[in-house]
Parts: C-alpha cells; sequence; structure tokens
C-alpha cells in the first residue's frame, strides 16, 4: 500500500482480503462524506470543480486568469490542496477571492473529510456567498482520481510539457473526466506535443469525452473553457 494514503500499489496473497477491506471501508466512508460535500455545496447555491492534473500543469495559472475573467459577474472561491506551503492560496487571494490552504502532511491526494473542514472555513471568509468552488487537488495523476471530494465536475489539466501519451499511462484518471484541458498549448511549438494523439488516446477511453486546449499566458482557447463554466452555474 501506498505510504501516504493507503492506495493499493501492490499485493501480497496473505494480506489481500485485509487490504481489500480495509480500502473498502475507507472508500465508502469518503463516498458518504463526499455526498453530503455535495449537498452544503448545493445548499450554498454554488457548483463545485474538481481540478487534478500532474504538479506544474498550470492549474493555479488556470484559476488566477479564470478569477480576472469572471470576478466581477461570479462569486468564487477556491480551496487548494498541497503536501505543504501556502503559496497557491497567496496567489490566489491576491487576485481578491477567498481561499482556503489544505497541506496533507504527505498524502498524495485530497479526500471528502478534508474537504468538508475546508468548505466550512471557505463558507466563512465568503461573506457574500459563493456560485462557484474550485478545489485544486495535489498534483498527481494518479491517487485523486479515486476519491470523490463532493464536486459537480472533475477536470483534468494536460499540459503541452508533458506529452500527448498521458492518457494512455493514466487512463482511470482520463476516464473519469467531465472535461480534459490541454493547457500551455503556447508552447506547442516547442515540445513533441501532437493534440491529434492526446483527443484520440483520450477518446479511446472515453469516446465522447469534452475536450478543451487553451493558454492561460495567450488567452487563446480560454473563451470556450469560460463558457463552459458559465453554462455550469445555477440560473
Amino acid at each position: 500500500m501506498c505510504d501516504t494514503c493507503g492506495c493499493q500499489l501492490h499485493e501480497h496473497h496473505h494480506h489481500d482480503a485485509k487490504v481489500v477491506e480495509v480500502n473498502r471501508s475507507l472508500l465508502e466512508a469518503n463516498r458518504k462524506q463526499a455526498d453530503s460535500n455535495r449537498h452544503h455545496i448545493e445548499h450554498m447555491g454554488a457548483v463545485a470543480i474538481n481540478l487534478i492534473s500532474s504538479p506544474g500543469s498550470g492549474k493555479t495559472t488556470l484559476l488566477e486568469r479564470t478569477i480576472e475573467a469572471l470576478k466581477e459577474t461570479v462569486r468564487i472561491g477556491v480551496i487548494e490542496g498541497d503536501i505543504e506551503t501556502e503559496r497557491d492560496a497567496d496567489r490566489i487571494r491576491a487576485k481578491g477571492v477567498p481561499a482556503v490552504q489544505l497541506t496533507t502532511g504527505g498524502a498524495c491526494h485530497l479526500d471528502a473529510p478534508m474537504v468538508h473542514s475546508g468548505l466550512h472555513v471557505l463558507e466563512h471568509f465568503a461573506k457574500d456567498g459563493l456560485d462557484l468552488i474550485f478545489i485544486e487537488n495535489v498534483g498527481n495523476l494518479v491517487c485523486p482520481a479515486t476519491f470523490d471530494l463532493g464536486e459537480h465536475r472533475r477536470v483534468v489539466l494536460l499540459s503541452t510539457p508533458e506529452g500527448s501519451d498521458k492518457p494512455a499511462k493514466y487512463p482511470a484518471t482520463f476516464r473519469g473526466a467531465d472535461l480534459v484541458l490541454i493547457t500551455k498549448t503556447d508552447l506547442l511549438p516547442y515540445f513533441d506535443f501532437s493534440v491529434d494523439e492526446a483527443t484520440r488516446e483520450t477518446r479511446l477511453l472515453k469516446p465522447d469525452q469534452a475536450i478543451l486546449a487553451l493558454s492561460a499566458t495567450t488567452g487563446d482557447g480560454f473563451d470556450a473553457w469560460l463558457a463552459y463554466l458559465r453554462q455550469l452555474l445555477p440560473r
């Protein structure tokens, strides 16, 4: 089992039954809390998006530009997940929206109980209420796929420097996405990345998968991302 989160990475036969039972109990407890989180968020009148990606794929930069574009008309709050430091939350607060930093102390993903505590803190700071809550998960393409946080949409980022084979290497994560965002498209001339290959590999896993390509640096493709977010908002 993974030392940080209990994810089962390999099996030893004499422990199989116990490991499976512990994992099942862990995930069932998480699922119940995730459902509670979802009801809580809906009671707030908001929609939540779980952002999953490798480290350095541009989640925080994406959020910064999204906040700049929407904050005059959409009330946004952010829950940041990292192993250590408040650096990403500080970047978000500098854009004028409330942000709560959850530090996992070594765990490679957020779970529903962590997000539950973060929601209460976020609600305290968001005096005027919230329409849209972003949950920026810990940078990892493995463990976060297993844990429902109570989100309404799961968005997986795939950045140009990572390579277009990532959907084939991490199928559970990409299969579980509601939207795949290909990010840092301004770097396409400098990396061996094929948007066609990434699209093909993703749709082999999920034929109707929604895929958008954008650059948070130049703004190319950003209007489609903003339109996606706006159509999620409660009327």
